[in-house]
């Protein structure tokens, strides 16, 4: 934002809440995915189990902290979630790491689950991205893909997704 501020006078500024985790965080978390699946890591098979685990354990943290936001679970119990499904027992060794994540995602409600519900929100976007492209006949490429996307700014996914397409389709489910 400092170096390269938008041209629009709202997006060139950070925001007063972080409301696009699920873009920040959505994109990182596919984005490893994708990077494995075009065969980046093929020869690394313990990196491809890593980005699995990773996000089994951001799944296993949102589904906690929603128990938690929800008053269905204390947050220790939302610990346990993230702690058990965790795979590898990865979580059981950081008990640090746990309670620093637990308190964090507590006082953020939905960032917690941000990086499994943006990577979904973000693979709908490329999508119908491709989609649109095709009825076009005009090629998919990757990187025209984020290059739209880096240059609508940093906004909700949701938004860029409306922006990039033209559809709001994804938006109506929000409102029924």
């Amino acid at each position: 934002m400092e170096q390269e501020p938008h041209k629009s006078e709202i997006r060139k500024g950070p925001l007063l809440y972080n409301i696009f985790d699920s873009r920040n965080e959505g994109t990182a978390t596919a984005v490893e995915e994708m990077f494995m699946q075009a065969g980046l890591y093929d020869d690394s098979p313990r990196t491809k189990e890593i980005v699995y685990i990773m996000i089994a354990q951001r799944a296993a943290r949102g589904l906690g902290s929603l128990y938690a936001h929800a008053n269905e679970m204390t947050m220790e119990e939302a610990g346990g979630i993230h702690s058990e499904y965790t795979p590898r027992g990865w979580m059981k060794t950081e008990k640090e790491l746990l309670i620093f994540e637990q308190h964090l995602y507590l006082r953020q409600p939905g960032y917690g689950t941000s990086y499994i519900t943006g990577k979904y929100l973000l693979e709908n976007a490329l999508a119908e991205f491709a989609r649109m492209q095709e009825s076009k006949n005009e090629p998919f490429i990757v990187k025209d893909f984020f290059d739209r996307l880096n240059s609508i700014g940093n906004i909700p996914i949701s938004l860029g997704h409306w922006q990039m397409t033209g559809s709001d389709q994804h938006l109506k489910i929000l409102k029924d």
